[in-house]
């Protein structure tokens, strides 16, 4: 193995969750060498990659496309333009369609909105989505609304507060030097134009109810609203093993009864090396698993710890808490969490 060197000891595999994970050994002798950024970053894309499915369509037509988990997407071919051109001849079409907390983790697209004061907090998701059209490789640009039809059951069922969020990019300086080093993650924000057009619930053409909705542009769309919990709110601290900092490693909370949000510790303190939801709304008393993951040997590095939170509290993960997982694995583990 590239990464972990064992010096006197063997690797040790260990029950987990699944035979089929894999267990780092607990032999002091035993060396864990942490991933690289460029190590992490790749896992991360590689899971987004496996995610992306494809479709073509003329662009004098109206493209409609039915995704592997049933979403319909429309995109009128009429609306979309080349470098300020009318665009002619076949379009290709990337979808990625998210909607459980294991691929949510393992592309990095955790649901955190931005407030009105500009902190983050925790959206349920009715589906995250990417929507790209391209020709010849080139980008495409659209002057009209994209639909999407969304059967509200792949996200527990109705919710007449669902609206449209937009995904930004949220870069990482990781090491302070004032240059963005990661940029893999999403911070969503309310779409203004996808507002005026509200999120409707209705029959769906095969029976149940969806989410009638229309995205105002290409690239990353969310349908959700923000969670809500009565509680006292609060913020956490999440000390992981030595070598582990938000450049090669990341930390997510699930809360326990929402499948389909993940919430992300996007702050690291380099001096107390501590990771943190700086924002203080997370819930005192809220049941759920914290999940700490990196990269080993482009197989995935993870613990997971349930955890009830209480005010200011510290949660600990240790080097021998550490296992592997392919990221099927890895995913499957997530959406069993309760």
């Amino acid at each position: 193995m590239k990464n972990l060197k064992v010096t006197l000891g063997a690797f040790m595999i260990a029950a987990s969750l699944f035979t089929s994970c894999e267990k780092k050994s607990n032999d002091t002798n035993e060396i864990l060498i942490p991933a690289t950024s460029q190590e992490f970053a790749a896992l991360k894309m590689q899971a987004l990659e496996n995610q992306k499915q494809n479709f073509q369509f003329d662009a004098a037509t109206m493209g409609s496309f039915t995704t592997e988990n049933g979403v319909e997407i429309s995109i009128n071919g009429l609306c979309l333009t080349k470098n300020g051109n009318p665009v002619t001849g076949n379009v290709d079409v990337v979808v990625v369609e998210l909607f459980e907390r294991g691929n949510m983790l393992t592309t990095n697209k955790s649901t955190m909105g931005r407030m009105p004061n500009g902190d983050k907090a925790l959206l349920l998701s009715g589906g995250e989505f990417f929507i790209e059209a391209t020709q010849n490789g080139e980008a495409l640009e659209i002057s009209c609304g994209i639909q999407a039809i969304i059967p509200t059951n792949l996200t527990g069922g109705d919710d007449n507060l669902m609206t449209i969020w937009e995904g930004v990019a949220d870069c990482n300086d990781a090491n302070g030097d004032g240059i963005d080093d990661d940029c893999d993650g999403i911070v969503w924000e309310q779409d203004e134009v996808a507002a005026e057009r509200k999120v409707e619930i209705g029959d769906g053409q095969n029976g149940g109810n969806v989410y009638y909705s229309f995205f105002s542009d290409f690239g990353w769309t969310n349908v959700d609203r923000f969670y809500m919990d009565p509680r006292p709110k609060t913020t956490i601290l999440v000390d992981v093993p030595e070598g582990y900092d938000n450049e090669n490693s990341a930390v997510y909370l699930s809360y326990d009864g929402e499948a389909n949000a993940l919430a992300n510790l996007d702050t690291y303190n380099a001096t107390t090396e501590l990771f943190s939801e700086h924002y203080g709304q997370i819930p005192v008393g809220l049941e759920c698993h914290v999940i700490f993951a990196s990269e080993i040997d482009g197989e995935w590095l993870y613990a997971i710890k349930a955890a009830t939170i209480t005010a200011n509290g510290i949660i600990v993960f240790t080097e021998a808490e550490l296992a592997t997982a392919t990221e099927a694995q890895l995913i499957t583990l997530i959406n069993a969490l309760p």
